[in-house]
């Protein structure tokens, strides 16, 4: 039990989580206590352990947040905004609004994957093709043809697993690392990344918000979903600026990264209009839907266009070396 305290775990899909709060829900409205109601969930996977744990640890009389956060079947976010709604009565609503989420970032995340599988499996064919005419006419050896198929592979998986390792160590370093402002500054994927972050930091907000936490004890919590550490820091200076008598639009002036966002001005104007109408965790659910619906539809544009580029390379490629290799010209015998 003090390893499972001491050292998180990597957080579920994004599936399982949409699968777990999904029958959280549904158990919740049915009238079942939080122990029946785990005692009746499946799950599958790495997923079935952490519940196990998490029914161990509820059963020394830890609270279920607690339990769910530290066995790791709960993030730090979830477990935050489920202790809220625990307090201010049935969790119920909040179960469903994290199903709901969860399910739509599945969702986006297997519409990428599916769209590139069919990409993939053309690079792999173009491979085993493209020094095929060459191996044909006997101008390239068995050895040199399997070359010519694995080099291009090890080359795809030095860059693959170099960039995924350069960006764990982005998402790691320290905020004042030049690694994270650097990842940044690319273009279509630093845009993105810097919306993706904004959306969840203002959508944790106003769950938080919304489940009755207080501003000061709900903006470290969303501070911690921000994914890099350069943009942490700078929102890190929100609550500082509150508690000095600043409310959230003034807090907000000036930013870094709001510029980027996409109609970083409408943000600000619904927090005004949330902070004078007593609506903010509404107009902040508001701006995020709209930004989630601006997100989704440029990931699938970019999803459609990505693999159109990709088949376009592979047959440029596949031309060329099919072309250059000479395989299909005529050749004049030597003793002529």
């Amino acid at each position: 039990m003090a390893d499972m305290a001491a050292s998180p775990r990597k957080p579920l899909s994004y599936r399982t989580r949409a699968e777990l709060f999904s029958q959280l829900a549904q158990m919740e409205i049915a009238g079942l206590p939080f122990d029946k109601a785990f005692a009746l969930i499946e799950l599958d996977g790495p997923a079935k352990a952490r519940l196990a744990d998490t029914k161990k640890l509820t059963a020394r009389g830890i609270d279920p947040a607690t339990a769910g956060e530290r066995s790791g079947l709960f993030t730090r976010l979830d477990a935050r905004l489920i202790r809220a709604a625990l307090a201010a009565g049935s969790p119920a609503a909040m179960y469903r609004r994290l199903a709901d989420l969860y399910t739509e970032r599945a969702m986006q995340l297997h519409t990428m994957r599916s769209r590139m599988m069919m990409p993939l499996l053309t690079l792999g064919l173009a491979l085993f093709i493209q020094p095929l005419p060459a191996f044909i006419t006997g101008s390239l050896s068995m050895g040199g043809y399997l070359w010519h198929i694995l080099r291009p592979l090890l080359v795809l998986a030095l860059l693959f697993y170099g960039g995924r390792w350069l960006w764990r160590q982005a998402l790691t370093q320290a905020e004042d690392s030049k690694l994270g402002a650097l990842l940044l500054q690319l273009p279509l994927a630093g845009t993105l990344l810097v919306r993706n972050n904004l959306r969840d930091f203002f959508e944790s907000l106003a769950l938080l918000l919304e489940a009755g936490v207080s501003m000061l004890d709900a903006l470290p919590a969303a501070v911690d979903t921000l994914q890099l550490g350069v943009m942490r820091r700078e929102f890190a200076q929100i609550a500082p600026r509150i508690e000095q008598g600043a409310n959230l639009t003034m807090a907000l002036a000036g930013m870094p990264y709001l510029d980027r966002a996409t109609n970083g001005e409408r943000l600000l104007n619904f927090i005004n209009t949330g902070e004078n109408s007593g609506t903010l965790p509404r107009m902040l659910l508001r701006h995020t839907d709209m930004e989630t619906a601006s997100i989704n539809q440029y990931v699938q544009q970019l999803a459609e266009w990505a693999p159109r580029i990709f088949y376009g390379l592979i047959a440029l490629w596949m031309a060329w070396s099919i072309l250059s290799s000479g395989a299909f010209l005529p050749r004049v015998p030597r003793d002529l």
